[in-house]
């Protein structure tokens, strides 16, 4: 079993950087406020009323001129959660958004945002950056539909341990709870509520659509737009005589088994990467936007035998440990968009397919656009996201193309 090559042409480096979706900028803010950075001790799981309480808020300093410019205000909060890891209790730092005006008979709808990979350490946290590393462009057209808007940073991230990098579990209790955490914070926050997320955060928002019914209890949920969403990777595994990723995918490599050794710590990294991509650790684990350079190098320079599993065994657990962590694994308790660009070379179209026809076969109702001209993470597909949650919002029937092909 050989890691499966994507394309035969060398891509783009710029599609690594589009994982976030949208842009990131360098500058960053000081680490949110009463947020611990040490290892936490082990707590039970929040339950009923404790799910995102709110144990610290404060108003954020040097938000991104264009929330202000809406006349929003913007609040970080740390929240408790559940880790999808081992069941314990967890701390999320989130960022929620409060339109401008008078809230709507019945209070104002939740959105809860699931952003695109930032990286998997502290630092990457979105929370610390006034554009929370871009996801703002993603709030903004929200705010202008008069809701609430919640961004969880994911547990692990400017918190205490390690982020489970697309631990399927805890992304969802992480999105679901933000939405709680947000109605702590903005009293005329309605109980209805969507999710919308972008690559790792469209695994997550759709994830938080197949648990919304029971860990989402006491909320109203109305569907999940799930735009290039890390749905299933473990076809990046596969038999076959191919032995390259993509650019992007080999930049992904390292985030990868970061996020499966926290769910098996028995993983050896060297099974998988080696040379100078496993040599270099603080730049290929750096933030996602950070040392692009120094990236663009080492990817490039890679030989055919850095990359891929060294054995059939090896390659068996890592495909295995993928399918373990891949979507669907329940019916979804609404409606979803499921949004692929045709020329993502990251997250390949025909896997979220797969996935989205597994999804159908569970019953539930799927409009699946695949948008030729666009790419991962292409942030021409937000406006017809922000549209189809409205249309949930406002009682539109879903459309559902289940078994009748892709759209677009």
């Amino acid at each position: 079993m050989r890691v499966r090559s994507v394309r035969p042409a060398v891509v783009a480096f710029a599609g690594v950087v589009a994982l976030t979706a949208c842009g990131t900028e360098g500058a960053t803010m000081s680490p949110p406020a009463g947020v611990s950075v040490a290892a936490p001790a082990v707590s039970a799981a929040p339950i009923g009323d404790q799910r995102g309480a709110v144990t610290s808020q404060n108003p954020v300093p040097g938000i991104d001129a264009a929330i202000t410019a809406l006349g929003a205000t913007a609040t970080r909060v740390v929240y408790r959660s559940t880790s999808g890891v081992d069941g314990s209790g967890s701390e999320v730092v989130g960022t929620v958004f409060t339109p401008t005006g008078t809230a709507p008979e019945g209070g104002w709808p939740v959105v809860t945002v699931g952003h695109g990979t930032t990286g998997v350490t502290d630092e990457c946290a979105p929370s610390s950056s006034p554009t929370l590393l871009g996801t703002t462009s993603v709030v903004a057209p929200l705010l202008q539909q008069g809701y609430v808007v919640t961004v969880s940073d994911y547990q692990g991230l400017g918190t205490g341990g390690p982020h489970p990098y697309l631990e399927p579990n805890s992304a969802a209790y992480d999105l679901i709870d933000a939405v709680r955490a947000a109605r702590n914070v903005v009293p005329e926050a309605s109980t209805r509520w969507a999710a919308i997320g972008i690559s790792q955060g469209g695994q997550a928002s759709w994830s938080a659509a197949e648990h919304a019914d029971e860990y989402g209890d006491g909320l109203e949920f109305v569907g999940s737009a799930n735009l290039s969403p890390a749905a299933d990777l473990s076809g990046i595994v596969s038999d076959g005589t191919a032995d390259q990723l993509s650019l992007p995918q080999k930049m992904l490599l390292p985030y990868l088994l970061e996020g499966l050794q926290v769910l098996h710590p028995e993983l050896n990294s060297d099974d998988y990467m080696r040379g100078a991509l496993a040599d270099n650790p603080t730049v290929t684990l750096s933030c996602l936007s950070a040392k692009l350079s120094e990236k663009f190098t080492i990817a490039t320079q890679l030989a055919p035998s850095d990359t891929g599993p060294q054995t059939e065994a090896a390659a068996e657990r890592m495909k295995g440990w993928l399918e373990d962590i891949a979507l669907p694994k329940t019916g979804a308790a609404g409606p979803m968009l499921v949004v692929v660009g045709e020329r993502d070379n990251l997250i390949l179209p025909q896997w979220t397919s797969n996935a989205v026809n597994k999804a159908c076969a569970l019953g539930d109702v799927i409009e699946f656009e695949s948008h030729p001209a666009e790419g991962h993470a292409d942030r021409r597909a937000v406006p017809g996201a922000v549209q189809w949650i409205a249309d949930r919002f406002s009682g539109v029937p879903a459309p559902d193309n289940c078994g009748q092909g892709e759209t677009r």
